[in-house]
């Protein structure tokens, strides 16, 4: 059983175009409706996998509804918390090349009352034989910065495994109650252990920083070139090609639900969160593979990290 938590969760629009071309009227193809949000990605991908789940959320007025509509349709166990405000949309135009343009909304203002109330649905959700919780992505306007902090000590005094994806100072204050695993892409890792990452081994530096600061594994996503794994026994990296990517939107999230599925540690576990984000990248939208999926993408595990590396822009 996996548990997830998602502060500020979205109904996702993708529209496919041509071409963005600023100030001009572009005529749409094809578009789709997905449930959003770090946490909530990372549930449908774990449900499509047949893994047991449940996503715990905000959720408010119809847009709210029509959310968790969309995950029972997928199967994905959802624990509602109430909250005054609507569930925002977050808009995303796919040009045919993979290059998304992300239009993403603030969300609705969360009290203090709301955040306790959502930490503590997140534990009362965690039943016997939980292995993880974890906490993703953003907070929305007026939630406790420390809100993935108590997330961690609360998971661990209830002796649950605690993951966190978030960014800014969400991700920097979990960082002292010494969560299991963050998962950060290149540029939040990069904010958070305060230094450029323009190489693998860069990239390995900086997971270092934020292992020094109380993460005790640090995977994170580099995009075209892959992940690193960091912990307490090397740095590993790997990655798995795209031959066409059609939206990265989720593909994260993805990567740390195959990571999750997989245990949470080591080579095996780094191999599969790298199949099925990769996988993720080649679907339209954000969404997420099913095992079919999975099966066409192929994983390569470096013997070494090329610490010279220069990463992708």
């Amino acid at each position: 059983m996996i548990v997830t938590v998602t502060p500020n969760p979205s109904l996702d629009h993708t529209v496919e175009v041509d071409a963005l071309r600023r100030g001009e009227v572009l005529r749409a193809g094809p578009s789709r409706l997905d449930p959003g949000g770090k946490g909530v990605n990372v549930a449908r991908a774990l449900a499509a996998h047949g893994r047991k789940t449940a996503a715990v959320l905000f959720a408010g007025g119809a847009d709210g509804r029509r959310l968790t509509e969309l995950l029972d349709e997928q199967g994905v166990a959802v624990r509602q918390v109430p909250i005054d405000g609507v569930t925002r949309t977050n808009i995303t135009l796919a040009e045919p090349d993979g290059m998304v343009t992300k239009l993403n909304l603030p969300g609705p203002l969360c009290s203090d009352g709301d955040a306790e109330a959502l930490l503590q649905a997140a534990l009362a959700a965690c039943e016997d034989g939980t292995v993880w919780l974890a906490g993703c992505g953003s907070l929305p306007p007026g939630a406790p910065r420390d809100t993935y902090a108590r997330l961690v000590r609360r998971g661990h005094e209830a002796g649950l495994r605690v993951a966190v994806d978030s960014s800014g100072s969400a991700l920097d204050r979990s960082l002292a109650e010494g969560p299991d695993l963050v998962k950060p892409n290149r540029e939040e890792l990069a904010a958070c252990a305060g230094m450029p990452v323009r190489t693998l081994g860069d990239a390995v530096v900086a997971a270092g920083v934020l292992r020094s600061r109380g993460a005790r594994t640090v995977l994170a996503s580099l995009g075209p070139d892959g992940a690193v794994l960091v912990d307490d026994g090397a740095a590993l990296h790997g990655e798995a090609p795209v031959p066409v990517a059609r939206s990265t939107v989720g593909a994260g999230d993805a990567l740390l639900a195959g990571f999750l599925a997989a245990g949470g540690a080591g080579r095996d576990a780094l191999a599969r969160a790298l199949a099925w984000g990769a996988a993720a990248a080649a679907l339209p939208g954000s969404r997420m593979p099913a095992p079919a999926d999975v099966a066409r993408i192929g994983v390569t595990i470096h013997p070494s990290v090329d610490a010279d590396r220069e990463l992708k822009e």
